[in-house]
């Protein structure tokens, strides 16, 4: 049976010596943030989903849910969870206090959502999702649907979800169908059908507030056509109560590869009372940001499944004997030595240890930014973070999610057979993560996002922003020999990543194809030099503690090991990505459709 610990400590020293939270107990929200508070909710968080959430996460996979009569009944176990999800006050932790939440940074949302991600990833997206309803409605939404939907949003008691997709279009959301008619009270009448929507039925919450893109009658052609519509499952009465059912129904639930324990439905609106959110034809605009934050949510999900494959693969490899070590016998006293004597099983686990550290570290760092620019005293520091946000969401969503799906594979492979067993519940790691890399946008998407857009804004403000922090760790620790070979990794990715975008804009204005035919490789030559920077800020901390006599010693001394090693295997495959992406798109270009 799979099984899953939080990385308690590792949140600690991130929070506490990397980010250095205290630093900004002047801020909104953060005042309340002390080192006290925060322990006590790693604790509850990581007993919750231990003992809670880690044990249905193969219940979920294998029940799945149920449609009959229109009605979705969740998997064993799932409703209970939620309802202790709500009484411990989670879906609160970082909401606005004016609608009942605790008002705490939302760096410390990304805490509890990897936690619980990792110990249940398809249960995780039914409270993530409504977060980003939250989200959506606290910055676009008038007063009067704020004071309707938030509390009970907040409370947790309502979930909500995001409806984009239809059965023709995608990405493309110009192409949408669903179509809204006003009527006489600012309400909307909402027909048309949406597919892939996550959390779209359930049995856990007694009412569903969808988001749904839709075009008002007599709208401009395309995107700049679309508006946003709150659209709830049962309408809310003057008093607050509910009242009759809306006309949005589950017409059928996708049989998909994983998170079989989250329902992802076809909801079909007809003549669906909806209100419209934000301006009429702006709808992008809202939904962008709700986009963005499940963005960094889908990212962060990439994280979780890498790392609950890694435990489990290391807890496989101490146990499982086979073979010895090619220097002679290490556990002499046993027929054969433990498998992670092997140097190739410890290849495999390091990859992903000092992936999953990095990210945890990229993930949070990001999320800190985020808080900074809304919370930050000086305009300067909420421009850079407003900066670092925009320009990281699509290397956060797009370099960890394929990194978490190519990390579960390898921790699957450290099984050997039994990897393939679904008992051992390897297989449903790699199913669940799979996901992470396709929705909230398709990676390649993600990395025309990053190279068409992000890089362009500004005149290039948030990129170059970035390599000066990287030039300014760099400067720091030039003498510092304890992590020498880290930074000179870190100089080494930080020029191809320059090299990378002059490239871009010295070549790809005359031929947009040589963007597109480089972007993916971008986009993860970014986030490899982003967590190099990463480790740099870690193992900085980290020698600073073991000359200060401070903290745990073989922690300390982990976190540079594990950053030496990144920087010898991980780092250069950025003279990788630069490479292919001066090759350009002319080959690539040069096949006719019919040479496919």
């Amino acid at each position: 049976m799979p099984s899953y610990q939080a990385p308690v400590a590792d949140f600690q020293f991130l929070l506490h010596d990397v980010l250095d939270l205290e630093k900004w107990r002047d801020l909104p929200g953060f005042e309340e943030a002390s080192p006290d508070l925060i322990g006590a909710i790693l604790e509850e968080a990581a007993k919750f989903s231990q003992d809670v959430l880690q044990p249905l996460n193969q219940v979920g996979d294998e029940e799945g849910c149920t449609l009959e009569n229109g009605l979705v009944t969740t998997p064993t176990g799932f409703k209970q969870a939620y309802e202790t999800l709500v009484e411990n006050g989670w879906p609160a932790l970082t909401a606005d206090p004016a609608y009942g939440g605790q008002g705490l940074p939302n760096t410390l949302s990304q805490v509890f959502n990897e936690i619980v991600s990792s110990a249940n990833m398809a249960f995780g997206m039914y409270p993530g999702l409504s977060h980003g309803v939250y989200s959506a409605l606290i910055h676009h939404g008038s007063d009067e649907l704020k004071d309707i939907y938030l509390p009970n949003i907040v409370s947790g008691k309502w979930t909500g979800t995001m409806n984009l997709t239809e059965p023709h279009c995608g990405t493309d959301l110009g192409l949408m169908r669903t179509k809204a008619v006003p009527l006489d009270d600012d309400s909307f009448k909402i027909s048309g059908q949406k597919i892939f929507i996550s959390a779209g039925e359930h049995d856990m919450a007694e009412n569903i507030i969808h988001l749904v893109l839709g075009k008002i009658e007599g709208a401009p052609e395309g995107i700049k056509g679309v508006s946003l519509f709150v659209v709830p499952k049962f309408m809310v009465k003057d008093d607050g109560s509910l009242g009759a059912r809306n006309g949005v129904s589950c017409g059928a639930l996708e049989k998909k590869m994983g998170i079989h324990g989250n329902a992802t439905c076809v909801l079909n609106y007809d003549d669906a009372v909806g209100y419209l959110v934000g301006d009429a034809h702006k709808g992008m605009r809202a939904m962008f940001t709700m986009m963005n934050e499940a963005r960094l949510g889908v990212g962060l999900q990439g994280l979780s499944q890498s790392e609950v494959a890694y435990q489990n693969a290391v807890a496989y490899a101490t146990e499982r004997l086979q073979g010895r070590s090619l220097t002679g016998p290490k556990s002499p006293e046993l027929p054969a030595d433990p498998i992670i004597v092997h140097p190739d099983v410890r290849r495999m686990l390091l990859n992903l240890k000092s992936f999953n550290e990095g990210a945890r570290a990229f993930i949070l760092w990001t999320a800190l930014h985020g808080d900074l620019s809304h919370k930050a005293k000086d305009e300067q520091t909420r421009e850079l973070s407003d900066d670092m946000m925009s320009l990281l969401t699509p290397v956060l969503k797009g370099h960890l999610t394929e990194r978490g799906f190519s990390n579960a594979v390898e921790a699957q492979q450290v099984f050997g057979g039994h990897g393939y067993i679904d008992e051992w519940g390897m297989g449903q790691f790699v199913r669940d993560a799979r996901i992470a890399m396709i929705y909230e946008g398709a990676n390649g998407i993600q990395a025309l996002d990053l190279v068409g857009r992000k890089l362009a804004q500004n005149g290039g403000r948030a990129v170059f922003s970035f390599l000066g922090l990287v030039d300014a760790f760099i400067s720091a620790n030039k003498d510092n020999a304890q992590i020498a070979p880290l930074v000179t990794g870190l100089q080494a990715g930080r020029d191809d990543l320059e090299a990378a975008t002059t490239w871009f804009m010295e070549n790809a204005l005359s031929n947009f194809d040589h963007a597109g035919a480089g972007s993916t490789d971008y986009m993860h030559l970014f986030g490899t030099v982003a967590i190099g920077y990463m480790w740099g800020l870690m193992s900085e901390k980290a020698v600073q503690k073991i000359e200060a006599g401070a903290g745990d010693a073989a922690f300390n001394k982990n976190k540079i090991a594990t950053a030496l090693y990144y920087a010898e295997r991980t780092l250069p495959e950025t003279s990788l990505h630069l490479t292919r992406i001066k090759a350009g798109a002319d080959t690539m270009m040069s096949f006719d459709v019919a040479s496919f």
